[in-house]
């Protein structure tokens, strides 16, 4: 039978007590091997909210599990991550057995350090797609040599110098899957680049029916079934430029088009784009032509 209701896990130790492992040596982060962990054999779908940040490696799953409105399959090296509050529905094979490990981190562990201010800039903590990170061999040996390091350091008496190494470590960890994530984005081209004909086809159609405002970088992702963080991240790895550039550049040949074939002054073209007010329509206008939108007209007189 199917439970749906989201399980809640405030602290690794309550992980730790679901999983039916040893208490965490530090309450606020943990390694977990999961080659020790028995799961139970279900069809059961178990949605799921941690409120800490996870990174993990998992092999030879059989199951599936879902973020935000998709699915992916796991293969051997394969990387995922999760924020605080993000949930995620875990669906079982028949193995009962799997490999690999998981990183488990309070947010308030790193709050005081400069990993705590800048996390959230690895689009890869945001995704709510199935790309998860795969890795090739090699980087697969370089990541867990990192955690293996980092399991120690968390085993170690803990002293005052404590939760600097390891957090270090983290920072360190998070780098190196940072290079890997971009990595893909160009050995996994063919994905990347259906992912960006989606958007483009998206974007001409937006501007070719009736303008309702202007559109959002929110607006294009949620269509595309990932990320804000995850589209920007793919579009400026493909094209140099951001998803606001790709709108901001769509817009501006809408209004050019509307400029050179219309009557309609500019503050009227100015409020079918959708801008509040002409002022902001005219400066962006100027940003991107280095003309006005009037002096763009004149210039087809």
């Amino acid at each position: 039978m199917k439970n749906n209701a989201p399980y809640f896990l405030n602290s690794v130790s309550g992980l730790h007590t679901l999983l039916k492992i040893r208490k965490p040596t530090h309450p606020l982060v943990s390694v977990v091997n999961l080659d020790d962990i028995a799961f139970e054999n279900s069809d059961e779908i178990k949605t799921i909210v941690y409120n800490f940040y996870t990174v993990s490696l998992k092999k030879n799953f059989d199951g599936k599990i879902k973020y935000g409105q998709q699915y992916y399959d796991f293969d051997n090296g394969i990387m995922t991550f999760l924020t605080p509050k993000q949930m995620f529905s875990v669906e079982r094979g028949s193995s009962s057995k799997v490999e690999g490990w998981m990183l488990v981190f309070h947010p308030d562990f790193i709050q005081n350090y400069e990993l705590g201010k800048r996390i959230k800039e690895y689009g890869f903590f945001s995704y709510a797609t199935n790309e998860a990170l795969h890795l090739s061999d090699k980087e697969e040996t370089v990541i867990s040599g990192l955690v293996q390091n980092l399991q120690q350091e968390i085993e170690a008496m803990i002293d005052n110098y404590t939760q600097d190494l390891v957090v270090s470590h983290i920072d360190l960890l998070l780098s190196y899957c940072n290079r890997f994530y971009n990595r893909q984005f160009i050995t996994r081209k063919k994905a990347s680049d259906d992912l960006f004909l989606k958007f483009e086809k998206l974007l001409l159609t937006y501007f070719q029916n009736e303008i309702s405002g202007l559109p959002t970088v929110q607006y294009f992702s949620e269509r595309l079934f990932v990320s804000p963080h995850y589209l920007n991240d793919m579009l400026k790895n493909l094209t140099g430029q951001t998803t606001q550039q790709h709108i901001q550049n769509q817009l501006i040949e809408k209004a050019k088009e509307l400029l050179s074939i219309t009557k309609l002054s500019v503050s009227e073209i100015a409020y079918q784009l959708g801008f509040e007010y002409p002022q902001s329509f005219s400066k962006l206008f100027k940003n991107k032509t280095n003309l006005t939108p009037l002096e763009f007209r004149q210039s087809f007189n």
